[in-house]
């Protein structure tokens, strides 16, 4: 099965080691870091939502119409917007970008960052609306005759729109979670279940979940799964430590002197599953598997894509594969400085991922080819 990296789609230089040094919206940076992945391997960038963050729908179409290969990755959040017009919205990009579009839908797992653009729904209700809203878009990007349609959480009657996406039927859909519901909402709806990176035996319960859960949706396509880290590597494993460790410290040190971006949790643990999962790792221990390191998860708070792996190109790149080998086809990779990490990772690792898939692909495909019979000419 191939393997596809995504990166980040970042709007400026910042990260958990530095400040910014720029706007949020940095056009010229957004644009070499855009074009770093291109020239690098990448297949696609992601755009993320945040309550304060440029909106990265402009900032998805701005990159599309400037370059021109690179996959795009919405993240979307359904308490922003209606459907109709997200799905008109969405298809309109895809038309910018000539069918390069997938659509990332966040439920939201942070009731106080959901607070701050108005959600107030409860994190079942919130699962409840985005599987509607996921349903109501690829309805809404299919259909070419009027639709009504009242549910939970939307009405509308007699809709139809006039711009369609340019890949048929749709394009695709991502989604992630680590509850039970998570599970159910993309087992149902989602082409991509996304999940932390986590250890290699946790990261397999989750996968099975996610089958599970679709099969009982009554789907015969299963989603594909990708996974997200943040890479540390040097040319040996001895500077690829020390620079883990440097990355730590900045992490801590930047984290002390900001003002906090979420608010604490009672009890002090995050609210969602998917970020509860690292840090209950981290507390289990720092390091697992080939290259797994937590410490940066738990210096995090969980928050987003927290766990590292450490190591010299060639020692990430097989522990890439070792979860490639669960049935991971996508790997989502961010360093802690944007743009440099981003060239580093698309030179050293990428080259090294995709050539063991290939070795593995034709040893697969000798071994399931049919022995040909040996011809009775040939033993004359």
């Amino acid at each position: 099965m191939p393997v596809e990296f995504l990166g980040i789609g970042g709007t400026d230089d910042g990260s958990e080691t530095t400040p910014r040094s720029g706007p949020a919206f940095d056009k010229q940076f957004t644009l070499r870091l855009a074009r770093a992945h291109q020239e690098h391997g990448w297949d696609r960038v992601l755009f993320a939502h945040r309550s304060a963050a440029p909106d990265p729908a402009q900032v998805a179409a701005y990159v599309a119409a400037r370059v021109e290969e690179l996959g795009i990755v919405l993240a979307h959040r359904p308490n922003v917007s209606h459907p109709t017009f997200a799905l008109r919205t969405f298809a309109t990009l895809d038309q910018i970008s000539d069918g390069r579009l997938t659509v990332h839908f966040v439920n939201g797992g942070d009731t106080h960052e959901q607070g701050r653009e108005g959600d107030f729904l409860t994190k079942d209700r919130r699962h409840s609306r985005t599987r509607e809203y996921i349903q109501i878009v690829k309805r809404g990007w299919t259909s070419t005759t009027p639709f009504s349609h009242e549910g939970e959480h939307y009405r509308f009657e007699d809709f139809r729109s006039d711009v369609f996406p340019v890949q048929r039927p749709r394009p695709q859909v991502s989604f992630g979670g680590s509850s039970p519901t998570a599970y159910a909402t993309g087992g149902a709806e989602a082409d991509v279940y996304c999940l932390w990176g986590e250890p290699l035996a946790q990261t397999a319960e989750q996968i099975a979940a996610v089958r599970s859960a679709a099969l009982a949706a009554g789907r015969s396509v299963l989603p594909r799964f990708q996974v997200a880290f943040r890479p540390v590597i040097a040319p040996t494993e001895e500077l690829a430590w020390d620079r883990a460790h440097r990355t730590l410290e900045a992490v801590k040190a930047a984290k002390a002197g900001a003002a906090p971006v979420r608010r604490p949790p009672a009890g002090g643990s995050p609210e969602n599953p998917g970020s509860r999962r690292p840090l209950e790792a981290a507390a289990r221990g720092d390091r697992y598997d080939r290259a797994l390191w937590t410490p940066t998860a738990a210096a995090i708070g969980g928050a987003g894509d927290s766990t590292a792996l450490v190591g010299t190109p060639e020692t990430v790149a097989q522990a890439l594969l070792d979860y490639y080998d669960l049935g991971v086809e996508i790997i989502s990779a961010r360093g802690h400085d944007p743009l440099t990490d981003a060239v580093d990772f698309g030179r050293h690792v990428i080259p090294i991922v995709r050539e063991e898939v290939a070795k593995r692909d034709r040893e697969r495909e000798a071994a399931e080819a049919p022995r040909r019979p040996v011809s009775t000419l040939a033993a004359r």
